[in-house]
């Protein structure tokens, strides 16, 4: 028998399918400003959307605070997460894959779909930095592993590759994206050189292959240490919207966009 909750709610067409809550910007007593982490970073995303007339307060949903049921849920062996509460939640999701572009290693989604074959999990990390999980690499169906300082030509070369390559190897029911900021150029936790351009292009690009298949996708902001990330992925969104990759029109993006290629065709 489902679990009963609160957390799901049906979102209006006059909506889009932007969640945030103002909850999600820390403060305390001003010490936030002396972490390495951007703790408002979004709440800025979304002040910089409502300056570009993209977004106001009614087209947002909220998220819904988890009961103390919920959690038990969540954290029992059965539903590792939110992905697999999802299965069991949603009609027609028995397939995911998860695009992982965070600069890290993403053990922990690794260890808990370890043997679970109806996620696929691609991830491209520094091979240099935290976390280092030997173990957790077992669940990655598709490795991607870079070096200190690697530029945005090499980076967007091998994701747009081996994307493509995901997509063949499996097709899922959804795409979960985490869209890390950390690859940024002067990023000291990040460790790679990709220009916010690159970052822009990065998105762009997942989304036109993603969505060319007629595929849903969830993208989800991540790491990124720096005071510029939220213009960043505010810039982003915007193009995303320019594009027609995500709002009203995005549906209209044909599977035939994502058969061309998106870089020059000497990418090895």
């Amino acid at each position: 028998m489902p679990h009963p909750t609160q957390l799901y709610q049906h979102v209006p067409d006059s909506r889009w399918p932007i969640v945030y809550s103002p909850r999600y910007n820390i403060t305390f007593l001003g010490l936030e400003k002396l972490h390495p982490f951007d703790a408002g970073k979004w709440g800025k995303v979304i002040s910089l959307l409502k300056e570009e007339k993209l977004l106001s307060d009614s087209m947002l949903v909220e998220a819904r605070e988890a009961s103390d049921e919920d959690l038990l849920v969540v954290h029992t062996r059965r539903y590792l997460n939110e992905l697999k509460f999802l299965f069991d939640r949603v009609e027609g999701i028995s397939k995911a894959t998860i695009v992982d572009l965070d600069a890290h290693q993403g053990n922990g989604h690794e260890r808990d779909f370890m043997g679970d074959r109806r996620v696929y999990i691609m991830d491209v990390y520094n091979r240099h930095i935290y976390p280092g999980d030997r173990f957790a690499k077992q669940a990655i169906r598709r490795k991607v592993e870079l070096e200190w300082g690697t530029e945005d030509d090499e980076y967007l070369q091998k994701v747009e590759r081996n994307l493509e390559k995901a997509l063949q190897e499996h097709r899922p029911d959804i795409v979960v994206y985490n869209a890390g900021t950390d690859i940024l150029e002067g990023d000291r936790l990040g460790g790679l050189a990709i220009s916010p351009q690159g970052v822009v292009k990065r998105d762009e690009l997942v989304f036109r292959i993603v969505r060319g298949r007629q595929l849903p996708i969830l993208m989800v902001t991540s790491g990124g240490y720096q005071k510029r990330t939220a213009r960043i992925i505010a810039d982003s969104i915007l193009n995303l919207y320019s594009l027609g990759l995500i709002g009203p029109e995005s549906a209209s993006v044909s599977a035939q966009n994502s058969d061309t290629p998106l870089l020059p065709p000497e990418v090895p």
